[in-house]
């Protein structure tokens, strides 16, 4: 399906020169989203005879056209809507249910719905993409990480979605990391069909895999070299200010991962856990460290937009096609827009999305939309006032600069008038040529990464290979934090996420590929009950792209579990597991083995 390769510096000859060189391959199967709410579609023709498309997606633009192209009708005879839904992590950026009630509509004229079941989700979602990811190391002895050579292998399934961009993450989200020292890297892949169920986009995207498998490389590196391994990433990681070669040639123009590494260290106490301790029981207490990266759009393709307008009694509507699925985006980009006019939040009306009445956004996925849509929500709001102010201008009679917009109205402090918002609205619906309504969009041609540090104690029973999380510290970098409710939220569900990945998610199938594990009596995703003692804090940077300097946080914070997991119980029974998830059978089985060999 893809292949590619790409080499900076000559890194044969920089391995060559290196004290150290490890190469280990490591292996993710394919997980599903496992979201709350299941596929579901309404399809209705509205009163003009147009095809109305009501659906749980998270892509309502993209929906219109492959609903036009799949029928061979006009875009403009379709709308679709997003209602409040519960939950996509990706698999909504994907047509799931839509087509099939959209055909049935058009053709009969009546209405229809298609509500898939959890079963129905499994075996017809898109899960995460299997990858095997081969990492290898040249290091120094003292730590310095000089060459670093990356191959993924990645299973699209039956068909080629989300193939060719996911696996190109797995690299240039995991090598990046250690740019302080880099003298050489390569980062090369292939993607391949094959008769399983095809792959979509999934929270992480790519860089959950590669992260995973870079992380643990230099996890067991610094066990080789006898090194702390926070210590090497501290030698090694990458800092503010520096280009990321590994990433696009970017410049780190807000990074504070050695910050949200020296927090975890502390906060974790790492300095007194890092050392496995047997209990009196006979279980091992263990700790293990990871960091990571992830991005902010796609740079120069996502596109944000938002309308913003003022109404006759001073209160604002903002219009915006942005999808909602839990993260609280609603309420950030309202939020962002009473920050930008002086006002209440309560006073900020939310509408969206829909592809009549929103402005064109390309979607919520690719951890977009506080960054991309959020900055147009600000440009908007900054045009907005502009407009206020010039009808304002007319009604006190006064230059337009010498005015000042208050939250509730606007001032000429030098003759001591004033005009409410209120006035303004109403003088704005009558014999005015100015409308208080304003579209601006926004896209950016980097992609700021945010940045994690994360680690992790276990308590591991050797006889069972039972596996406890006992405590997590997280401090996640994602610019300004908007919303601390909010972003802690989205950091501890990503982290159980990325705990279930690792330590008990696995799609498999029969020998005539049907899934095995279609519900979740099979399917096991962690619960409360499993995620032990989870503790976020932020370290803020300040990223002069974004919207008050924020950048994302979606899928940067499913990204350290797997490696951090990993070290933990490699700390425990010394055996380092290659292949996700690592469950209390294989990790009963390896210390079996390895006390056999004894």
């Amino acid at each position: 399906l893809a292949t590619a390769d790409e080499t900076h510096g000559d890194l044969e000859e920089v391995f060559k020169s290196c004290d150290h060189v490890i190469e280990r391959t490591y292996h993710v199967p394919a997980v599903n989203q496992a979201m709350m709410e299941t596929f579901r579609t309404y399809c209705e023709i509205d009163t003009y005879g147009r095809l109305h498309v009501i659906s749980s997606t998270q892509i309502i633009f993209h929906a219109r056209r492959i609903l036009a192209n799949a029928l061979d009708i006009p875009k403009s005879m379709i709308r679709v809507e997003k209602p409040r839904i519960g939950g996509g992590f990706g698999a909504k950026q994907s047509l799931v249910t839509e087509i099939y009630p959209a055909f049935v509509t058009w053709m009969t004229k009546k209405p229809s719905k298609l509500i898939y079941t959890r079963t129905e989700s499994q075996i017809a979602g898109s899960p995460r993409h299997e990858m095997e990811v081969t990492t290898k190391v040249g290091a120094m002895n003292d730590g310095t990480i000089r060459a670093i050579d990356v191959y993924t292998l990645s299973n699209s399934g039956a068909f080629g979605e989300h193939g060719p961009t996911t696996v190109g993450l797995s690299g240039h989200k995991s090598i990046p990391l250690y740019t302080n020292n880099l003298e050489a890297f390569r980062f090369h892949y292939d993607v391949v069909y094959t008769n399983r169920l095809s792959s979509g986009a999934y929270r992480g995207y790519g860089a959950t895999q590669g992260i995973y498998a870079l992380e643990t490389c230099v996890n067991e590196l610094a066990d080789i070299l006898h090194m702390d391994p926070v210590e090497i990433r501290e030698k090694n990681m990458v800092r503010q200010g520096q280009k990321m070669d590994a990433y696009y040639g970017e410049i780190a123009d807000s990074c504070a991962l050695d910050k949200c590494m020296e927090r975890a260290k502390k906060e974790f106490d790492w300095e007194n856990r890092k050392t496995p301790t047997v209990m009196p029981d006979g279980r091992i207490k263990a700790a293990g460290v990871a960091m990571a990266m992830q991005g902010s759009g796609i740079s120069g393709v996502d596109v944000g937009s938002a309308t913003i307008k003022m109404n006759d009694d001073g209160f604002y509507t903002l219009m915006i096609a942005a999808a909602d699925m839990g993260t609280g985006c609603d309420t950030i980009l309202a939020q962002m827009a009473a920050e930008c006019l002086d006002c209440p939040v309560e006073r900020i009306e939310v509408l969206g999305a829909d592809t009549d009445a929103s402005p064109y956004d390309s979607g919520s996925y690719a951890s977009s939309t506080t960054y991309i849509t959020g900055k147009a929500v600000e440009k908007a709001c900054q045009k907005l006032i502009a407009r206020i102010l010039e009808i304002a201008s007319g009604m006190l009679e006064a230059p337009v600069e010498e005015l000042v917009f208050a939250s509730d109205h606007v001032e000429w402090p030098k003759e001591q008038k004033s005009v409410s918002l209120e006035d303004i609205g109403t003088k704005s619906m009558c014999g005015n040529g100015c409308a208080l309504e304003v579209t601006e969009s926004n896209t950016s041609p980097t992609s700021p990464p945010p940045f994690m540090a994360g680690a992790v104690e276990i308590e591991l029973d050797k006889e069972t290979g039972h596996v406890e999380i006992l405590d997590y510290k997280a401090v996640v970098d994602c610019g300004t934090v908007v919303n601390p409710n909010l972003a802690r939220v989205q950091a501890e569900g990503g982290l159980v996420q990325g705990i279930g990945m690792t330590l008990y998610e696995n799609i498999q199938y029969n020998e005539k590929g049907r899934m095995l594990n279609n519900s979740f009596m099979q399917y096991k995703v962690p619960s409360r009950r499993d995620m032990g003692n989870l503790q976020v804090e932020f370290e803020s940077s300040y990223e002069p792209t974004g919207p008050f300097g924020a950048k994302s946080i979606g899928e940067i914070v499913i990204n350290t579990p797997a490696p951090a997991l990993a070290q933990a119980i490699a700390n425990a029974t010394g055996i380092w597991f290659k292949d996700l998830p690592i469950t209390s059978e294989q990790i009963a089985m390896g210390v079996l083995e390895k006390e056999l060999e004894k």
